[in-house]
């Protein structure tokens, strides 16, 4: 019977990779931390470990939590979500800004970074939640809604058609930073083959050259118990970033007994959970994976049935009969794929 494999690492992705090298030169090295609310894994091939990437490390994340942080108040984010209209942001909010426009077009509004009010309410933000969210409530909150009242000057000034508007890139930062830190390797380290992990989001660049193959990741069967973990699906990857979003831990119980999810449906504002319990989308850079597996959890199936996504390959994971999982890939998803580890 195959055993299951429990590695430490966040919520749906595994790392399969070997931290001893076969040549007596070039050997695996990693850089592991803590950063962004979550833990991060760095692996290159080195002959022995870069002393510079942990400082290196250390200023992105720095200039990433001072731009787009909500949890810390005098971040750039912060002062526009409390009406600040002189803020001029530096590049990496305006490429976040830039992609979170697209993907709320080719999504029609399912993907929305303005959501951050309901999130709030709900209390699964940096602000107080209301005690009581009332339909009329969250009625009024959806006003706030709708990242096409938001608009970006020339000149990087943030403007808000309302300025209660409150702008949250939590679903798609991690994915931006690890393309960053990606960068990062390649262009100031010279590493050329890595893989970067943050939270469970990754970019897998070139190949594994002590093996001679791709990057082997593995997405997590989702499992309410962290501490229970089951390999549902291997994935080869080179030069491609997975992210994964899902429902299955990040949940509280309202006053009344019901399941409050903290996948927003940002068109009416609900928290329910969908059937869809993790949404794991493969794409050439990781903030656009992270976005789009976002959007899926709460996206209409038959918006899929009508249309293709370009530039992003996806697997939906449902809950199906007797514990066993009922599974949606995109065309093209299965190719990435070895087989499936199933449990006897």
């Amino acid at each position: 019977m195959p055993s299951i494999m429990r590695v430490f690492k966040s919520y749906s992705v595994i790392l399969l990779i070997s931290l001893v090298g076969c040549s007596p030169q070039l050997q695996v090295q990693q850089v592991s931390g803590y950063a962004l609310g979550t833990t991060y894994n760095i692996t290159y091939f080195d002959t022995q470990f870069n002393h510079d990437i942990p400082p290196a490390l250390d200023s992105i994340f720095y200039v990433l939590n001072k731009s787009m942080s909500t949890y810390i108040k005098n971040s750039d984010i912060s002062k526009i979500n409390r009406g600040d209209e002189q803020v001029i942001v530096d590049h990496h909010f305006t490429k976040v800004f830039d992609k979170s426009k697209e993907v709320f077009a080719t999504t029609k509004g399912f993907f929305d970074p303005t959501v951050g009010s309901l999130v709030n309410a709900y209390g699964f933000g940096p602000e107080q939640s209301l005690t009581t969210l009332t339909t009329a409530v969250r009625d009024s909150l959806l006003n706030l809604t709708g990242l096409a009242k938001v608009t970006l000057t020339e000149e990087g000034r943030v403007k808000k058609i309302n300025p209660n508007i409150y702008l949250d890139f939590n679903a798609i930062g991690k994915g931006y930073a690890v393309d960053v830190i990606s960068s990062m390797m390649e262009n100031q380290f010279g590493y050329s083959n890595t893989l970067v992990e943050i939270g469970g989001e990754l970019h897998a660049k070139g190949k594994h050259i002590l093996k001679n193959s791709k990057w082997t990741v593995a997405i997590d069967a989702p499992n309410l118990n962290p501490d229970e973990r089951e390999l549902l699906r291997t994935l080869k990857l080179e030069n491609l970033a997975l992210a994964t979003s899902g429902n299955y831990r990040k949940y509280r119980i309202d006053d009344a007994g019901n399941k409050v999810v903290h996948m927003i449906n940002p068109l009416n504002g609900t928290a329910r959970p969908s059937k869809v319990l993790s949404a794991s989308v493969v794409a050439a850079d990781c903030m656009t994976a992270d976005a789009y597996a976002t959007a899926l959890m709460s996206m209409p199936l038959s918006m899929l049935d009508d249309q293709s996504i370009e530039g992003i390959e996806y697997m939906l994971i449902f809950a199906g009969e007797d514990g066993a999982y009922d599974l949606r890939l995109s065309p093209k998803f299965p190719s990435l794929n070895l087989p499936f580890y199933k449990q006897e």
